[in-house]
């Protein structure tokens, strides 16, 4: 199985293909497929590689300087959403001073089709 570290949202995540997950929001419609271009390290089996072979000889692990060249991850766009409610108060004690707000995050949640 090939583990790969994208950098998208200021964050970086580890995926693999198959994975579903949650991201910083992006700028795509449901349903749109895309490519993450900022990759930063790969760890997995080389192309054309046979199945049967020992995994702990045949991995091979790249590291991007800062990014890994010739490597690109494809992804759907699933859907797009807000998270779960935190809840923001401030207080200053001797003075009635509160407030109380809440935020939600928004998301784009991806499943990883592709690293090639």
């Amino acid at each position: 199985m090939n583990i790969v570290v994208v950098k998208t949202g200021g964050k970086q995540y580890l995926v693999s293909e198959g994975q579903k997950l949650k991201i910083e929001k992006l700028n795509r419609n449901e349903g749109e497929e895309f490519e993450f271009d900022k990759v930063l390290l790969f760890a997995g089996k080389p192309r054309g590689q046979e199945v049967g072979a020992p995994t702990e000889a045949s991995e091979e692990i790249k590291i991007g300087q800062p990014y890994v060249d010739g490597l690109k991850v494809r992804a759907k766009v699933l859907k797009e959403g807000r998270g779960k409610k935190k809840m923001v108060f401030r207080y200053k004690n001797k003075t009635r001073y509160k407030k109380k707000k809440g935020h939600r995050q928004p998301f784009t949640e991806v499943e990883i089709l592709k690293i090639s």
